[in-house]
């Protein structure tokens, strides 16, 4: 069965930052685009980065200069590497295997594998 954990959240200072890591398993990791989406209270799904098996990348306009999403295929790993972290960052985190090989795809608790999630809150 394909699995997705996440870890690596919690409550960060404005300015701080975190890592997010994503532990893949039940497929090839190595052949498959990934996306960290998120969800802040009362909005709606928003992916924010986009890794393709080749480890190309996108971001979204919003985390651009601050996010970087990389993949370690050995380790079955994905990781989000957030700085500068502002309070309009706080969701909480997913790591995302979309149903298509796509930079397009739009994200949607109906389609893909998801992770549990991580909790980001950003506040002082």
């Amino acid at each position: 069965d394909v699995q997705l954990v996440e870890s690596g959240g919690g409550l960060v200072q404005p300015g701080g930052s975190l890592r997010l890591s994503c532990a893949a398993s039940g497929f090839t990791f190595s052949d498959h685009f990934m996306y960290w989406v998120r969800q802040a209270p009362g909005k709606g799904l928003e992916w924010v980065s986009i890794i393709s098996d080749g480890g190309t990348t996108s971001y979204d306009d919003s985390v651009k200069g601050r996010f970087t999403i990389s993949r370690d295929n050995a380790k079955n790993t994905m990781y989000l590497q957030m700085n500068s972290l502002k309070p309009e960052d706080t969701a909480v985190y997913y790591c995302v295997r979309p149903p298509i090989w796509s930079w397009t795809w739009v994200p949607s608790r109906k389609e893909g594998y998801w992770g549990q999630g991580t909790q980001v809150t950003v506040s002082s």
